[in-house]
């Protein structure tokens, strides 16, 4: 027998119970399943892992990686409560996302042509703090 999983304690003991990837909380509306803290982490070190930068790849292609393994997380974790826990990722993924598109447009021209098809006008494209403007107000 495993000591480590195999223990009796309290479901509102939130750090000490665990039971495959889930956690029982309790709020205003009684008690919940969410998703374990640790299994938040281990899908963003694996999200953190498809988006790397220095991987040569189409972004189309990273994002069809993404998309697989969300619909496989979505579809075991889909009886949690994780509405704020999806909204945090989904804005860290985009800024992956849009870093990883940065990065492949290399240089200046291309960076400047790329935005100003995106939609920014000329002379913001060419601004030197461009990149602020585009991560901020990105339409990606």
């Amino acid at each position: 027998m495993n000591v480590e999983k195999s223990k009796v304690v309290s479901i509102f003991s939130i750090r000490n119970f665990k039971f495959p990837g889930f956690a029982l909380g309790k709020g205003a509306k009684g008690v919940f399943i969410r998703v374990h803290a640790k299994s938040l982490k281990k899908a963003k070190d694996k999200l953190r892992k498809l988006t790397s930068r220095s991987q040569d790849r189409n972004v189309r292609v990273v994002m069809k990686n993404v998309e697989v393994f969300i619909r496989g997380w979505l579809g075991y974790f889909s009886i949690a409560d994780m509405r704020n826990a999806m909204k945090e990722l989904d804005g860290w993924l985009r800024g992956r996302f849009r870093c990883y598109i940065w990065k492949q447009w290399k240089r200046t021209f291309t960076r400047k042509q790329a935005l100003v098809k995106l939609g920014l006008k000329e002379w913001q494209a060419a601004n030197s703090n461009c990149f602020n403007y585009w991560f901020m107000n990105s339409r990606l």
